[in-house]
């Protein structure tokens, strides 16, 4: 099967940075920083996505690059005879399939809200009767799984490419239109100053390993999502300057999203600790109470529907890429199983608040959604990046001559000889005991 390739360099890093741009940002990462502790937790997070996530992504798109494959299939064509570094490829694959478990009915929430003000329906619109609605819930969630399918059915520049094009352009323009009105709000200073000014008192090891698990969600590492773009890629620029970004523009979004959130929190005196309702919540309640609410509404959800679908798509792209290569199914025929497949498991979380809303796998209050998350966030992308540190840095894998040859090829930021340390120790030892501390400090009961 012929490598297909992106049209573009530009293609490449809003390809990429769609699929870490997404429900991670702008939906997860304000709720994460509200209720730990604003700032702190800001900082922290930034400091991650440097020290840790820059270099594993590194690693992720060297890896995808080096071996033109997806990630069931890298392995085996950069490991030893007799090893069996291998099976993180189909670990990777699961665990596209986990994140895509929930994120889909996510996904649907963002148009669900979209649509409701889009039609005037805002004032009506709430969270809790949202979540009890089954209908709701598994109609925009099969839609999400219908139009990100259909478009990946498409070869990769005329479809996956160019949509994402106009998404990541459209979803710039308005969350910088978005963020100066947020600027306008009477809590507006109240708002920023919990936001970007630390109080180290509140920092916390949970606040450490809710800022490292977010800073490996967001940029969707540790299961190959990012590998799948390496080996659309030349070796035109060095892997650490595209990296980077990526990160940049991810964080870019990530920040601004809580630029538009706490001052409308704080000027109306919402709770910043609201847990994952907060976006819906604080934000209709925000534009119910606005001249011209609707129209802002509209524009807001939209904005959170081009972050959550330039994921879905991107992701979707990864699961099919896994698919064909185990299969050789052409896109069309490998879409509709891969589609069907989702929409099985997806329908674990659209069901798990309304129809199984009496399961809860974890302490009070938890539903289906968090234990997709768990499996993905707490477990899977921190141990998928220990191994790509591992066999990236280390002669019992791939080994650090051959990732820093792959990594500096062609122009841009390079990989240098006194890094080792970081990516062949640090990385991996630090990772392994916030891992395992966060297992430690989980709330199971």
């Amino acid at each position: 099967m012929k490598r297909e390739r992106l049209g573009s360099r530009l293609g490449f890093i809003l390809l990429s940075a769609g699929c870490a741009i997404g429900c991670g940002n702008v939906w997860k990462f304000p709720w994460l920083a509200g209720q730990n502790g604003g700032a702190g937790f800001v900082l922290l997070y930034i400091l991650c996505i440097i020290l840790i996530g820059l270099p594993v992504m590194t690693m992720e798109l060297a890896l995808g690059r080096a071996a033109q494959a997806s990630p069931v299939k890298i392995y085996q064509k950069l490991e030893h005879q007799g090893q069996k570094w291998h099976l993180h490829g189909y670990l990777s694959l699961f665990g596209n399939i986990c994140l895509m478990s929930f994120y889909t009915t996510v996904a649907g929430w963002m148009i669900y809200y979209f649509y409701g003000f889009l039609v005037g329906r805002g004032s009506t619109l709430t969270f809790d009767a949202m979540l009890s609605s089954a209908p709701v819930n598994v109609g925009f969630m099969a839609l999400v799984v219908i139009v990100g399918f259909f478009v990946v059915s498409f070869d990769l520049q005329g479809g996956l490419e160019r949509v994402t094009k106009y998404i990541m352009a459209a979803l710039l323009v308005i969350m910088l239109i978005l963020a100066v009105r947020s600027f306008t709000l009477s809590g507006a200073a109240e708002g920023l100053s919990f936001y970007l000014v630390p109080d180290i008192s509140k920092i916390s090891g949970k606040t450490i390993v809710a800022a490292m698990n977010q800073a490996f969600f967001t940029l969707s590492l540790g299961i190959g999502s990012m590998a799948i773009f390496g080996s659309y890629l030349g070796k035109d620029h060095s892997l650490m300057g595209e990296a980077f970004n990526i990160a940049a523009l991810d964080t870019f979004v990530a920040i601004v999203a809580g630029l538009i959130l706490f001052p409308a929190c704080f000027t109306y005196d919402l709770e910043v600790g609201a847990g994952p309702g907060l976006l819906f919540t604080t934000m209709a309640t925000v534009f119910n109470h606005m001249d011209g609410g609707r129209w802002w509404g509209t524009l807001f959800f939209l904005f959170m529907v081009f972050a959550a679908m330039s994921s879905v798509f991107a992701v979707f792209e990864n699961i099919l890429a896994c698919a064909r290569e185990l299969t050789g199914w052409g896109r069309r025929k490998g879409s509709v199983v891969c589609g069907i497949v989702l929409f099985a498991t997806s329908l674990t979380t659209a069901l798990g608040y309304n129809v199984w809303s009496g399961f809860t796998p974890f302490a009070a209050g938890t539903s289906v959604l968090d234990i997709w998350d768990f499996i993905v966030n707490m477990n899977l992308l921190p141990i998928g990046c220990i191994i790509y540190a591992l066999f990236c840095c280390t002669r019992f894998g791939w080994g650090w001559e051959k990732f820093v040859a792959e990594a500096n090829a062609g122009s841009g930021l390079k990989v240098k000889a006194w890094m080792k340390p970081l990516f062949q120790y640090v990385i991996p030892a630090a990772v392994l005991f916030l891992y395992i501390y966060g297992l430690v400090t989980f709330a199971w009961r």
